[in-house]
């Protein structure tokens, strides 16, 4: 029995990849390919390396505490001049930003559904339509049967989907593999691109993330010495993800930056790949798509319950009637704004933005967490709290940067 426990060691780390690789992503990742062409590669890969170091401290202190991070936060704030603003911050950051992706979400799985469907391009783009009541239910079905190991596994299909969908388009539009390369291992960030920098590190290393993997791990490991498992979950779940990420960027880069086309919203990059590659690479996209949408219309309202049960102190448990009303409201608000007609990339755009300016404070968070002295010997090392910082400082930089340059202080 012990045997086969160890051996189905993914999971959690799985739902992580399959909460960021949504429509957001592909909105995200396609326009920086198809606005830069490869040259912005290296964010994605730093922010899979950024994302494998938090989510290793979410999921470590998820274990060894059985508590998930809103719970650890409300916990370590006695004093309330600094409690409830902090956890108003998680409620508004978290909760109120995961309601308005929960839309593009929607949005994003049905436009994958009208692409397989023969949907024209009008019909693709937007105008009231039934899918995302469809899909809305379909999530609210599956969260409902609180059952974590269903869940689990149907997050983790979704996520092979998506990775053989992306990456059979990415094959078949032939990226320039010496361009690839150099993107990947030469920063450097062109005139106009550090928003959409910031946006590429805030589509995968998701705060909302932090707080989902650290209360789903103790929902399957229960002991530090199960921490081995969770590291090697982590370890082939999120590299996973980075890599639909990078090829979704390349697949933009080779159809729309070198053939000089503009790209609109990720039905669109779907339909242009038709003519220039075949319609297996329009429905690869459509399948993605969808599977992307779904993924994420699953994970982001279960975030949004177990950060906010955290915070109040309410029960985590997947059939509590707090937890099952806060993600249903998140699928409704989300449902709501997809069916009419609202254009989900401009949202989308700004709340992936929004989600690079947040990370260093969920980040400051994590580290403060992850030094308590209720951790013991599964306190962060100094090797640990430096690249934990290292990301911190990053991102700052990035985001005053940005502001600096909104406010006019810099070109």
């Amino acid at each position: 029995m012990t045997k086969t426990r160890h051996s189905l060691s993914i999971g959690p780390a799985a739902m992580v990849a399959a909460a960021f690789i949504g429509p957001g992503t592909v909105i995200t990742a396609g326009l920086a390919g198809a606005n830069y062409g490869y040259t912005l590669l290296w964010a994605l890969l730093f922010a899979t390396a950024a994302s494998i170091i938090l989510q290793e401290m979410a999921a470590r202190l998820g274990i060894v505490t059985g508590r998930g991070l809103g719970e650890n936060i409300r916990q370590s704030l006695h004093n309330p001049l600094t409690r409830w603003p902090a956890m108003l911050l998680v409620i508004g950051a978290i909760v109120v930003g995961n309601a308005a992706y929960e839309g593009g979400n929607l949005a994003g799985a049905s436009a994958g559904l009208k692409l397989l469907t023969g949907g024209t391009a009008a019909a693709v783009e937007g105008g009231r339509t039934f899918w995302p009541i469809a899909v809305g239910l379909l999530a609210a079905a599956l969260l409902w049967s609180g059952n974590y190991k269903v869940i689990e596994r149907v997050l983790i299909g979704l996520v092979a989907l998506m990775s053989l969908a992306f990456l059979l388009t990415f094959v078949i539009t032939r990226p320039d593999l010496g361009a690839l390369t150099q993107g990947l291992l030469m920063p450097s960030v062109p005139s106009g691109a550090t928003l959409t920098v910031i946006a590429l590190i805030g589509t995968t290393v998701v705060p909302y993330n932090l707080f989902l993997h650290s209360s789903s791990v103790s929902q399957k490991w229960r002991t530090p010495d199960q921490l081995p498992l969770a590291r090697r979950d982590i370890l082939i779940s999120i590299p996973v993800g980075g890599l639909i990420s990078i090829a979704i960027a390349s697949t933009a880069a080779a159809a729309f930056f070198s053939h000089q086309l503009k790209l609109n919203n990720a039905a669109e990059m779907a339909r242009a790949l038709e003519p220039l590659f075949g319609k297996s690479a329009r429905w690869c996209m459509g399948v993605g798509l969808f599977a992307a949408g779904i993924s994420s219309a699953l994970t982001a309202p279960l975030a949004s319950a177990y950060a906010l049960c955290g915070i109040l102190d309410k029960s985590t448990d997947l059939k509590a009637p707090p937890i099952r009303a806060i993600w249903l409201s998140i699928i409704v608000i989300g449902a709501i704004m997809a069916t009419q007609g609202i254009r989900p990339i401009q949202l989308i755009w700004f709340a992936q933005i929004a989600n690079g300016l947040l990370l260093p404070i969920v980040t400051g968070f994590l580290l403060w967490a992850m030094n308590s002295r209720r951790l013991g010997a599964h306190r962060n090392s100094r090797t640990q709290n430096a690249l934990g910082l290292l990301v911190l400082l990053t991102t700052v930089l990035l985001g005053g940067r940005s502001l600096a340059t909104a406010l006019g202080w810099i070109g």
